[in-house]
């Protein structure tokens, strides 16, 4: 493989002169000044100047606990506006493609949709893993990205990290991991490998493990090269002031996000394990994530009859390989208790 960046950057981006608000050309070292650069309405609430547009003490945070350099991180309003900075970036609408591994979260497609990029479908064996013959006959000179969720939503399975490793280094394009479960997985974050891919794109998110859906913030995590191109056509302000506070003051307390993880995975196989002895599932997929897919004899029915007990699951069963399938998301104690007794319930 000979991945060159240059040339798969889109030519309007390579030449853009990205716009540099005020928080750009001057900023905070602490100072007590006097601030008249922004425009801003001058008494103080909290939240009446504008955000650090590069989140910079946020980064400085990140980069430490997850060992890679500040350089190497970009912050979204949600992965999916690190998803769709990855479309308008390097993918010409009406010329490009990019490849997707259904089943899988459904955003990379309406994205590609959005920006008339074409989105080629390569299946997951019956196993649910990558198909590695099929995904090259796919790629041509106009793929750009190639998605893949692991652990992956719907399934809850990593994918093989021998397939992956074969994708990195067969690929011209970019191959980005969408690592939103990865902190409830056994498996080692691509982070880690890193200086080894250049064209690695990784990407992560507070609204799973962290618990904080509610402040919209993803994660990129790629080589100081590509976040530089991203740089340049993200929005100045992208990320508000209160959800870097918040962010800010959910990281620094990693005891506490351990503690939840560690109560998740008890309750996972918990749930598993009362699955198990539920007549109508037929068979309880393996999980890396904080949900369960199930294969059930009837899905819409028995979706149904949970929903009339007061619970609301996802039914899966329109997604390729997932025909009659519910995703259980892992609850508290409390809510698992509640779900595996009506499920014992209707298994009468």
């Amino acid at each position: 493989m000979s991945f060159n960046l240059d040339n798969i950057t889109r030519e309007n981006v390579k030449g853009l002169n990205p716009y540099s608000s005020a928080r750009d050309e001057y900023v905070s070292d602490g100072s007590t000044m006097v601030f008249l650069d922004a425009n801003e309405n001058p008494f103080e609430n909290g939240v009446n100047r504008y955000p650090d547009p590069q989140q910079r003490g946020l980064k400085t945070i990140l980069a430490e606990q997850k060992g890679i350099k500040e350089e190497n991180i970009l912050l979204g309003n949600g992965s999916d506006e690190v998803l769709d900075l990855l479309f308008r970036a390097f993918c010409e609408p009406k010329v490009d493609n990019i490849i997707t591994l259904p089943p899988t979260y459904g955003m990379y497609k309406v994205l590609s949709g959005i920006n008339m990029v074409k989105n080629r479908e390569v299946l997951l064996t019956n196993d649910f893993q990558p198909n590695v013959s099929e995904i090259k006959k796919a790629i041509d000179e106009h793929t750009k990205l190639l998605f893949i969720c692991s652990p992956n939503n719907p399934t809850g399975n990593s994918f093989s990290t021998k397939i992956i490793d074969e994708l990195l280094n067969s690929f011209n394009g970019l191959v980005v991991i969408d690592e939103a479960y990865v902190d409830f997985s056994s498996e080692e974050s691509w982070m880690s490998k890193l200086g080894d891919y250049p064209n690695v794109v990784i990407t992560q998110t507070l609204s799973k493990a962290y618990g904080m859906a509610g402040i919209r913030l993803g994660i990129c995590i790629a080589s100081a090269e590509i976040i530089t191109v991203l740089n340049k056509i993200k929005p100045p302000y992208n990320v508000n002031q209160l959800t870097q506070e918040k962010a800010t003051e959910r990281v620094l307390n990693q005891q506490a996000v351990k503690n939840e993880i560690n109560e998740i995975l008890v309750e996972r196989k918990k749930l598993v394990n009362a699955l198990k002895t539920v007549s109508f599932v037929e068979v309880i997929h393996d999980t890396d994530a904080n949900f369960v897919l199930a294969k059930v004899d009837d899905a819409t029915l028995r979706y149904n009859q949970l929903l009339a007990k007061g619970i609301v699951v996802r039914n899966r069963t329109t997604q390729p390989l997932c025909e009659n399938t519910l995703r259980f998301t892992v609850g508290t104690s409390e809510e698992n208790n509640i779900v595996i007794t009506a499920l014992k319930a209707l298994s009468n």
